[in-house]
């Protein structure tokens, strides 16, 4: 992603993207104007256009930008010695340990995916897909591989291990998982054992 660092070493770039970024989580792409990411990042309109073509590559830019930083602080966990539960632990931990902003903005995908061209929708899924689900992926296929998970279908699992952590982050999962500990705690525990009672199993084999 050699064009995107290039953006992001610029400082009037990284400033615009830094001020685009902050108004993207705040409003809707649609609702957001290259006046108002120009008024913001102090720049002329003329300065704004000398860097990117337009809203949506400059959008395009700074999501894969995130992306590319995000793909390296979670390839950490991939390469890691260790179980794949200890490297899914890991994974998730970087998640969660990143500022709340970074954590929203791979929600924007989701969001604004239908306002996109056909090339800048593919090429953020590409980014995204290469940046966490492929990731998390490579983990299971491995845990699949040394015995330590059943074979299941490991790109599933790793779209259902992600939703596990996304969940925790949510309004509801704060108010019930307040700290990193007790999130990364229920979401491996939920993935490697499921939500069976072990106490009740234990019971019925008992009476039968």
């Amino acid at each position: 992603m050699r064009m995107k660092e290039q953006y992001t070493r610029h400082p009037t770039a990284a400033r615009i993207l830094k001020i685009a970024r902050e108004l993207f989580l705040t409003h809707s792409y649609a609702d957001v104007t290259m006046d108002q990411i120009a008024g913001a990042a102090n720049v002329t309109k003329g300065g704004l256009y000398h860097h990117f073509a337009g809203k949506e590559a400059l959008y395009l830019v700074m999501m894969q930008a995130d992306l590319s930083e995000k793909h390296r602080l979670f390839n950490k966990a991939v390469v890691m010695e260790g179980s794949c539960r200890q490297r899914l632990e890991a994974l998730a931990h970087s998640f969660l340990a990143l500022p709340a902003q970074q954590r929203r903005l791979a929600g924007l995908i989701r969001r604004d995916i239908n306002t996109l061209s056909e090339e800048a929708r593919q090429e953020l899924i590409r980014c995204y897909q290469s940046a966490l689900p492929d990731q998390v992926r490579s983990i299971i296929q491995r845990g699949i591989r040394v015995g330590e998970l059943r074979p299941i279908d490991a790109r599933l699992a790793s779209f259902c291990f992600i939703s596990l952590v996304e969940h925790c982050v949510s309004h509801h999962g704060e108010r019930v998982l307040p700290t990193t500990a007790q999130k990364i705690a229920f979401v491996l525990d939920l993935f490697f054992a499921g939500a069976v009672d072990k106490t009740q199993i234990t019971d019925d084999k008992e009476r039968s």
